[in-house]
C-alpha cells in the first residue's frame, strides 16, 4: 500500500486573501547586535549627582558644626580666664589677711597660689581652642581616672549651680 501525499497549496497572504493563515505573525523587527550599554545620563547621572551633592553639603554641615563649636571653645575659654583673674585677685587680696593672722610663711604660699592662677589664666588667654583639645585628649589617654573623676566633679559643681539657681527662682 503506498500512502498518497497531498500537495501543499501556498497560502496566500496579502490585502485580498480570505484564509488567515496560522502561521503568520506580525512583522518581526530586526535583530540589533548585542553592544554594551551607553550609561544613562538621566538617572545614573541624577543619582551619581545626587550623591556627590549629599556629600558636599555633609561637609558643609560638619565644618559649621565645627565653626560654632569653636565659637563656643573660644567664648568659653574667655569665661574661664575671666574666672580665673577673679580667683587670682580673690586669693591675692586675701593672702595679706593670711600674712597678718598666721604669718609670712603661710602668706607666702597664699601669694603662690594666686601667681600659679594668674599663670593659668595667661597661658589659657595665650593658647589656641586646638591645641587645648589636644592636650585635654593627652590627659585624658595618660590619666583617665583623673579625667573621670575631674568630669563628676564639674558635673557636681555644675548641678549645684543650676539648682541654687533654681531654688532662688521659686523662692521669689
Amino acid at each position: 500500500m503506498a500512502e498518497e501525499k497531498t500537495p501543499a497549496t501556498p497560502i496566500k497572504e496579502g490585502p485580498g486573501s480570505a484564509t488567515p493563515s496560522s502561521t503568520a505573525t506580525a512583522p518581526k523587527a530586526p535583530r540589533a547586535s548585542p553592544k554594551p550599554a551607553a550609561p544613562v545620563k538621566d538617572g545614573a547621572g541624577k543619582a551619581k549627582n545626587a550623591k556627590e551633592v549629599i556629600k558636599e553639603e555633609a561637609g558643609k554641615a560638619s565644618r559649621q558644626a565645627g565653626d560654632k563649636a569653636r565659637g563656643y571653645a573660644e567664648q568659653g575659654k574667655e569665661k574661664a580666664t575671666g574666672a580665673l583673674d577673679e580667683a587670682a585677685k580673690v586669693i591675692k587680696d586675701a593672702a595679706g589677711s593670711v600674712d597678718d593672722k598666721f604669718g609670712s610663711e603661710y602668706g607666702r604660699y597664699a601669694h603662690s597660689a594666686a601667681g600659679s592662677v594668674s599663670d593659668l589664666a595667661d597661658r589659657l588667654r595665650d593658647a589656641d581652642v586646638d591645641d587645648l583639645l589636644e592636650e585635654a585628649r593627652q590627659f585624658v589617654r595618660k590619666s583617665p581616672a583623673i579625667a573621670l573623676g575631674a568630669a563628676a566633679a564639674v558635673g557636681f559643681i555644675f548641678a549645684r549651680i543650676l539648682k541654687s539657681g533654681i531654688d532662688s527662682d521659686t523662692s521669689i
